[in-house]
């Protein structure tokens, strides 16, 4: 399988002052990425990455802010609608096998890298996941007032919408 965004960057390129790297999803990107988040669409996305080499020698830090517009769903009416991401976020690349077994989740998080190259493609992808909304809501969407006449039934919202004359067939 190839991943839809892949940004490769030489760990000689980060030198030992560091280095800041943007990456910015093609439109083709955008689409395969969207399909991969279950996402109707997603109109850009961007991540600066501002990469450190961590005293180790082998990791690298990395703090990112990551920008987004996208298409989601209203978990209340069904309806698309547009929004930002923003979210600001530290990592730090690890040569693979060597990731920490620590479930803590006030340690930063680890990327596992092979060879000589960090993929930051893959990382604004996996950070744009974790910053998604599992429950998007258009701005003023509220849920529905179940206490009204509810006969106990989880139909009988649905019921009251259809009317009278559609609930029994």
């Amino acid at each position: 399988m190839t991943a839809e965004l892949t940004r490769l960057v030489s760990l000689t390129k980060i030198g030992p002052a560091g280095n800041a790297v943007l990456v910015r999803a093609t439109p083709e990107e955008c689409a395969a990425l969207a399909i991969r988040m279950n996402i109707p669409a997603i109109q850009s996305l961007e991540c600066l990455f501002s990469l450190t080499p961590d005293d180790d020698g082998v990791s690298i830090l990395a703090q990112g802010r990551l920008r987004a517009r996208l298409t989601r769903v209203c978990v209340v009416s069904a309806e698309d609608f547009e929004t930002e991401v923003e979210d600001e976020f530290e990592l730090c690349f690890v040569p693979a096998g060597t990731e920490e077994d620590d479930p803590d989740p006030e340690l930063i998080d680890e990327m596992p890298y092979e060879g000589n190259a960090i993929d930051l493609g893959e990382a604004t992808a996996q950070q744009l996941g974790l910053a998604l909304d599992p429950y998007p809501r258009i701005e003023g969407a509220t849920l529905p007032d179940l206490t009204e006449d509810d006969d106990g039934s989880p139909f009988s919202v649905l019921a009251r919408r259809a009317g009278p004359d559609k609930t029994r067939h």
